[in-house]
């Protein structure tokens, strides 16, 4: 049996590259890994899967010539931490950017998430420890 021991990426396909990267890198904060002089797949840094080994979101452009993408999806959301206790401040972030942002709760771990859509209407869940659980 193979041991998996965490997620390495998600690459997205997306439409618009400027537009994926105003989300991701300067709304949600992810930092940008891939070398200046490549242009796609722009490689994000999402916090450490492992030491030396980031946890990456992949965003690659598609050709002109790409069909559509339909529905349904087959990714069906992509889930992001965020710091503990940040939601509230994070949701007044989104909601400032004119994204429509809705809440859950995680059905496993029982913690608050939100909801928000990216520009090509991937769903990004973005989930926080609660204070009392960051340090178990």
């Amino acid at each position: 049996m193979v041991n998996v021991t965490g997620l390495g990426e998600v690459v997205l396909n997306v439409r618009d590259l400027g537009r994926s990267l105003a989300f991701y890198r300067d709304l949600l904060g992810l930092a940008v890994i891939s070398p200046p002089e490549m242009r796609t797949p722009v490689f994000l840094r999402a916090g450490d899967a492992a030491p030396g080994l980031p946890a990456m979101v992949v965003l690659v452009q598609l050709g002109s010539e790409a069909a559509p993408i339909g529905s349904p999806r087959s990714l069906h959301h992509l889930a992001l931490t965020v710091g503990e206790g940040s939601l509230s401040e994070i949701e007044q972030t989104l909601r400032r950017a004119g994204l429509e942002v809705r809440h859950g709760q995680h059905p496993v771990l029982t913690m608050p998430t939100l909801y928000v859509f990216d520009p090509d209407g991937n769903e990004v869940e973005l989930i926080a420890p609660l204070p009392d659980r960051a340090s178990t």
